[in-house]
């Protein structure tokens, strides 16, 4: 059971990693890294690594994504 769970984490990983490279949209693409990165811990977590987890979650999902978003905010054209 636990082979399937992290078969179906990694095939969600893949296609999360997909849709953002053909996003449009630089802050969809942005949240959906974020998203892999959730999807990232969760597969550590799995994968009997809880404090890799809890560490990817902290940092891959928080911290860079707010960095990423305020970089984005920053650098808008502003008419």
């Amino acid at each position: 059971m636990e082979e399937i769970a992290i078969t179906i984490t990694l095939a969600m990983l893949v296609l999360i990693a997909l849709t953002a490279l053909l996003s449009r949209t630089l802050l969809v693409a942005v949240i959906l890294m974020s998203v892999f990165s959730l999807v990232s811990a969760l597969l550590f977590y799995l994968c009997d690594a809880p404090d890799v987890a809890i560490t990817e979650a902290a940092v891959g999902a928080g911290v860079t994504t707010l960095i990423y978003v305020w970089a984005i905010h920053r650098t808008k054209d502003k008419p």
